[in-house]
């Protein structure tokens, strides 16, 4: 290399660091961060609507499409009006609110028996809840962001032919997933090797061993090391329940999560936020609202597919989630953030 090539690299970094250190500043200073919630899964949890107004949440995910496979499907809400959230998405999306849609959870009969098996439900998912048609869409003209896989029972297989078909629509709907913390996850490990999940919310909860408390400090880390090296191009989010009995263990309070978790996890490039279950206990709680007071869970995150590329000047692009700018520079620097 030249020594004016050298010279036009290393300014292009200096200017590179500049800006970054800049909009970082302005980020963090503008918003409190990202927490995504899983809602749907009582009634006294109040409407989607009001999920959104509240202001908290950059996702919302509506939990569960927990019957699937071999032809059949079943949405459950727990009892709220299928016709009332179709408007209550695009009310959310109107205020940069991302929906997604959960599959599976703790409870239900799905799997998927072959590949196009999978196939299958990557066309129900897409007429049904993405951009496809269907003349019986539960949510009417509202079209979803993406799908969440929160796979808990039945048989591990196919699901990355899942998440390859449903990338296939569109490299714009998004699919996220929630493993448990042990690694690598029992069910979603083939899945999540492929590379196409923009974010894993991974729970760290209902599992002591890899749980944040002060007698495990140690394996929290570990267990967060491993998650988030394993998936540059993903952005990970600490999933944790928002209050003690919204799970059988891993509870943290949100003085803690700030004061000693938040410190933990930001360190890594592809920290993405935290993940609660649920809206009901965070209205019982109020857990949001006090990690935000106290400035938690700050961060950015990007949109499907972006990846980081090599380029001859910095280049101000704009988040998909929140509109918020930030520089592309790079990736010969460390700031340089792979999806």
């Amino acid at each position: 290399m030249s020594s004016n090539g050298m010279g036009s690299r290393l300014a292009l970094v200096i200017v590179c660091s500049v800006l970054l250190s800049l909009i970082g500043t302005s980020a963090a200073t503008g918003k409190t961060g990202r927490i995504t919630v899983y809602w749907g899964q009582t009634s006294n949890e109040g409407s989607l609507r009001k999920a959104c107004e509240s202001k908290l949440y950059s996702t919302v995910i509506l939990s569960f499409l927990n019957n699937f496979g071999s032809g059949k499907y079943g949405l459950n809400l727990a009892g709220h009006s299928w016709a009332a959230v179709g408007p209550d998405v695009k009310y959310c999306q109107s205020k940069k609110v991302l929906v997604l849609l959960a599959i599976g959870g703790g409870i239900g009969k799905y799997s998927l028996a072959s590949k196009a098996d999978a196939k299958a439900v990557a066309k129900h998912l897409w007429d049904y809840y993405l951009g496809g048609k269907s003349r019986s869409r539960p949510f009417g003209t509202a079209v979803l962001d993406g799908v969440d896989f929160d796979i808990e029972l039945g048989s591990r297989a196919h699901y990355d032919d899942l998440a390859r078909y449903l990338k296939g629509y569109s490299k714009k709907v998004f699919v996220t997933a929630a493993p448990q913390c042990p690694f690598p996850d029992r069910m979603l490990g083939q899945a999540l090797r492929t590379g196409l999940f923009d974010r894993v919310h991974v729970q760290f909860y209902n599992n002591p061993v890899c749980s944040y408390r002060a007698s495990n400090v140690a394996g929290f880390k570990a267990a967060w090391s491993k998650w988030t090296r394993s998936l540059p191009r993903s952005s990970v989010y600490l999933g944790l329940p928002a209050a003690r009995g919204a799970a059988g263990s891993g509870y943290v309070d949100p003085t803690t999560l700030v004061n000693k978790v938040l410190p933990i996890v930001r360190r890594s490039r592809n920290y993405g936020g935290i993940m609660l279950w649920s809206r009901y206990y965070d209205i019982q709680t109020g857990y949001s609202k006090r990690v935000k007071s106290n400035g938690g869970a700050g961060t950015q995150d990007f949109a499907p597919g972006q990846e980081c590329r090599l380029i001859d000047v910095p280049v101000p692009v704009i988040d998909y989630e929140e509109r918020v700018p930030y520089v592309e520079c790079p990736c010969m620097l460390s700031a340089c953030i792979h999806r």
